[in-house]
């Protein structure tokens, strides 16, 4: 779990996570891109979020949203995916560890005083992999909060 307080309004957090241009600016860790950052952020709508390192090949997170409140709180599914959205086992992009068929990320953003406290949830990682997984989600969401000192809502 991951809590952050961002100085930031909630609107703009939120729009930074459920808007692809926005999303795009941040998602990943450090040296990394995000060649594709698809949503439809409502129960139902579908995300591809691909995510490439420096000096190798994108990979790409596909899933359902489950729960959308916006603009307080959102759960998704995350199943690696290839670039046309459809899941695929994790060891085709040769990521070690037992994953399930899909993770849940959940997301909840509360108001404090025109700032955000964000809690970032990830449910599912396998034991091998929570360490690195950590690192990168640490990554991002410095990304995100660097990001959010730039833009305006």
């Amino acid at each position: 779990m991951y809590t952050r307080v961002l100085d930031a309004p909630r609107e703009l957090v939120w729009k930074a996570w459920t808007e692809p241009e926005r999303f795009k600016r941040w998602w990943g860790p450090r040296g990394y891109t995000a060649p594709v950052t698809e949503t439809n952020p409502r129960v139902g709508g579908r995300i591809l979020w691909g995510m490439r390192p420096p000096d190798a090949q994108a990979f790409y997170i596909t899933g359902v949203f489950r729960e959308v409140v916006a603009p307080e709180r959102f759960v998704v599914t995350k199943s690696f995916g290839d670039a046309d959205g459809t899941a695929v086992p994790a060891s085709r992009y040769g990521v070690p560890g037992d994953w399930p068929p899909e993770t849940v990320l959940s997301v909840t953003l509360e108001e404090r005083d025109g700032r955000t406290e964000m809690t970032v949830r990830e449910e599912g990682v396998p034991g091998v992999m929570r360490g690195p997984n950590e690192e990168g989600m640490g990554e991002a969401l410095d990304k995100l909060a660097e990001y959010l000192k730039t833009t305006a809502a």
